[in-house]
């Protein structure tokens, strides 16, 4: 009795878990259907080069759609500034994240802005950490990603 109540119990937490966690994976998910396929590099810390790039972004979901259009945004260098907590163009992010818009940011650079900063920056809760902005854009590349600096 005491192991098929476990096992129920582990179970209904399991179900649990990807039943909270499944949501969160799904929005940050490569599309392989999409026909469109982007891949928005941010390296400057000048805000109208980080609007831009975000205009971009929304511009492309409204041409092709969330179902066809695939558009990842890595941020590297200082352009990791545009993926920052208090960045001014949060509520952008969130509505594109809405839309299906990924956001790379790249850990070479969170790592030596750390290292300037003395501690790492606090980054927007959308953001998914890649090993190297450069390698992550060569990675989907690679896929038939369309490489764009706005």
């Amino acid at each position: 009795m005491k192991n098929s109540f476990h096992s129920y119990l582990a179970c209904g937490l399991a179900a649990l878990l990807a039943a909270i966690v499944a949501p969160a994976a799904m929005a940050q998910e490569e599309k392989p259907f999409a026909e469109h396929k982007f891949v928005l590099q941010i390296s400057d810390m000048d805000p109208d080069k980080q609007t831009l790039v975000l205009n971009v972004a929304g511009n492309i979901m409204k041409a092709y759609g969330q179902d066809q259009a695939d558009v990842e945004i890595v941020a590297f260098g200082p352009g990791l500034r545009l993926l920052f907590e208090e960045n001014a163009n949060a509520g952008r992010i969130e509505g594109l994240v809405q839309s299906g818009v990924r956001f790379a940011a790249c850990n070479n650079t969170i790592n030596n802005m750390g290292r300037i900063l003395g501690g790492p920056p606090e980054l927007n809760s959308h953001a998914t950490v890649v090993p190297g902005g450069i390698v992550r854009i060569k990675e989907l590349a690679d896929q038939g990603y369309l490489l764009v600096k706005p």
